[in-house]
């Protein structure tokens, strides 16, 4: 699929997850901007690794890319119940997880950039190597070419020891090269957010209080519901002999 990297159709329209905090939350809605960054600005040090590494060219000279700050991307999940991400990413409690599809957020970034779109907008699925297959993608991957496509899936591999986060990248390609560490585009966060959802770790009053608050700030008209990960299976039973 067109711009969609990793992706099968049945994973274009499934439901990802990003938990962000209260307050970036409120500024999605006031704004009506999305906000992309820089990999330099993730906590992996080992983000980019392949673009920011040296290059050896076929005649022996050594260098590196140019290009390599001209991606911005932000992640998403496909896991849908995670206590580390809720503990990670809501660590005052007070996080929200929104909710969209790869279709929709492609839609979104694509949707200012007319006939560049194709060339700039990519939403791609997130693949965990090991160490040995990691070094051969980072041989390999541009023996055919420096196209778009192949640049932005040098962001689409990290190491097994995050294969937890099943992570799902929207990522821009800049071609003003920008100044900013940061890419902001208008958006309808109405459309693109299908559902919220607040932290577990909340007592039954904080969440009424918390949705309250969002439904007032917001004006989200769909389901703002509280997570259940800690809630016990329904219908569970111990039986005695």
């Amino acid at each position: 699929m067109r711009n969609a990297l990793f992706l099968n159709e049945k994973n274009f329209d499934k439901s990802v997850y990003r938990i962000i905090s209260e307050a970036r939350l409120f500024e999605l809605f006031d704004t009506q901007k999305n906000v992309l960054v820089r990999p330099s600005m993730w906590e992996d040090p080992f983000e980019n690794f392949i673009l920011n590494s040296t290059v050896r060219t076929g005649d022996g000279e050594l260098g590196g890319f140019g290009f390599r700050d001209d991606l911005f991307g932000q992640c998403w999940t496909f896991q849908k119940a995670s206590d580390a991400m809720w503990r990670i990413y809501s660590s005052d409690k007070r996080g929200v997880r929104i909710q969209s599809t790869p279709r929709k957020l492609l839609a979104s970034l694509s949707a200012g950039l007319g006939e560049w779109a194709t060339s700039q907008a990519f939403v791609g699925k997130v693949r965990y190597l090991p160490d040995a297959k990691m070094r051969k993608f980072a041989r390999d991957v541009f023996r055919g070419g420096l196209d778009v496509e192949t640049v932005v899936s040098t962001l689409l591999v990290k190491r097994p020891a995050f294969a937890h986060e099943r992570e799902m990248r929207i990522v821009y390609c800049d071609r003003a090269k920008s100044k900013s560490d940061l890419y902001s585009y208008n958006f309808d966060a109405h459309q693109l957010i299908d559902q919220m959802m607040t932290d577990p770790r909340l007592t039954t009053g904080e969440t009424g209080e918390f949705q309250e608050l969002i439904r007032s700030k917001t004006k989200f008209q769909g389901n703002i519901l509280r997570s259940l990960l800690y809630a016990p299976p329904s219908g569970f039973e111990v039986r005695l002999p």
